[in-house]
């Protein structure tokens, strides 16, 4: 199985980080390969942010996606996702939508993330899931996942204080989401009173499950475009 993983920011340091904690967890199982935003935000943490990364994720697609049995949107959140299963021949699958959909099926839920901005972009997302009931508490930590990703050590504690929060709301599990957050659950885990889910982990498992099926999509009309890379031009009139 061949998955390419999109990272659809511009920071390569966490495309890295979380590329090389999917390996890991893919223990040679499958063929990871794992590809950068060519254009974009370090860091989303905007809804400009997210709109502009779900054009660099479909630009990504369409440049790298040619030989992959699976796609890895690998960002919380999920910028570009439904788009993205338009146009891909293979099943795509989202970091953020295989968290909540592990998380609900264990109960309650709460949502721990780097970056203020996304608590009401998250909970609009929950809700176009179906799991707003679900949702027990959702908690947003001042430093960006970017930053996390850069010095996790010194966001440790700030993220078990949030993980312990989304407990007491009633969350029977917690979601620690974000990219760039890969490996901090299992170290926060013994400070919180119940189990708490790496979005990482939970995509990779998703992505497992998918296995190498045949993509079902609806196949949009051929348009002409302008401005675009040529590849997602080309994908654009030949989807």
């Amino acid at each position: 199985m061949r998955i390419l993983l999109i990272n659809p920011n511009t920071s390569a340091h966490v495309t890295d980080l979380v590329a090389d904690h999917v390996r890991r967890q893919l223990g040679g199982r499958a063929e990871l390969r794992a590809v950068t935003g060519r254009f974009g935000a370090r860091y989303i943490a905007s809804r400009a942010a997210a709109a502009i990364a779900g054009h660099a994720a479909l630009d990504a697609l369409a440049e790298h996606g040619g030989a992959c049995d699976a796609v890895y949107l690998a960002c919380f959140g999920d910028p570009g996702l439904l788009a993205l299963r338009e146009l891909s021949r293979v099943p795509v699958i989202g970091m953020a939508e295989a968290a909540c959909h592990e998380a609900a099926a264990a109960g309650r839920f709460g949502i721990v993330t780097g970056g203020a901005a996304w608590e009401g972009m998250l909970r609009e997302f929950v809700a176009a899931l179906g799991l707003s009931d679900a949702l027990a508490a959702l908690r947003t930590v001042a430093p960006s996942g970017g930053a996390i990703a850069r010095d996790p050590d010194a966001a440790l504690a700030i993220l078990a204080e949030a993980c312990r929060a989304c407990a007491a709301s009633g969350a029977e599990t917690v979601i620690l989401g974000g990219a760039g957050l890969a490996g901090l659950a299992a170290r926060i885990a013994p400070q919180v009173p119940v189990p708490v889910i790496c979005s990482v982990e939970a995509g990779t498992r998703a992505v497992l499950a998918s296995g190498a099926s045949a993509s079902i999509r609806s196949r949009p009309d051929p348009v002409e475009s302008v401005g675009l890379g040529p590849a997602l031009a080309a994908r654009l009139i030949d989807p």
